[in-house]
């Protein structure tokens, strides 16, 4: 389901209820020669647009409101195993992290992160 291209952009969707963190990671995907594919404000609907959209990259956020990101999380590795998920949490609880990564998640960034963290990592998870 990857459709990175010559130059090994990828398209990410962000779902994050933060208004700030989003535009921030939207800042670093476009910066970073990526593509935005969507945007979301919480967890619900989430794999209805990652479906649609086909994203090479979710950048998902664990605590939203209506549905959380270990719920999403879940729900687009039981629709696509290889599913290209890295989850954003202000948690560093070791049992969290290793729960997203036994799960399917990709890499786990701890907030605040930093832009040529957030950077590397995507370039790590396209290249794996």
């Amino acid at each position: 389901m990857t459709h990175y291209d010559l130059y090994g952009m990828a398209s990410v969707m962000i779902v994050d209820d933060s208004d700030a963190i989003r535009m921030v990671l939207k800042d670093i995907v476009t910066i970073g020669k990526h593509k935005l594919a969507g945007e979301l404000q919480n967890g619900e609907g989430a794999l209805q647009e990652y479906i649609k959209l086909k994203p090479d990259i979710v950048l998902l956020d664990m605590a939203m409101p209506k549905k959380d990101g270990v719920s999403v999380l879940k729900e687009i590795i039981e629709f696509n195993p290889v599913a290209n998920v890295i989850m954003i949490s202000a948690s560093d609880n070791q049992q969290t992290v290793k729960e997203c990564l036994r799960l399917g998640a990709r890499a786990y960034i701890l907030k605040p992160f930093n832009f040529q963290e957030v950077l590397d990592i995507i370039t790590k998870v396209i290249k794996q």
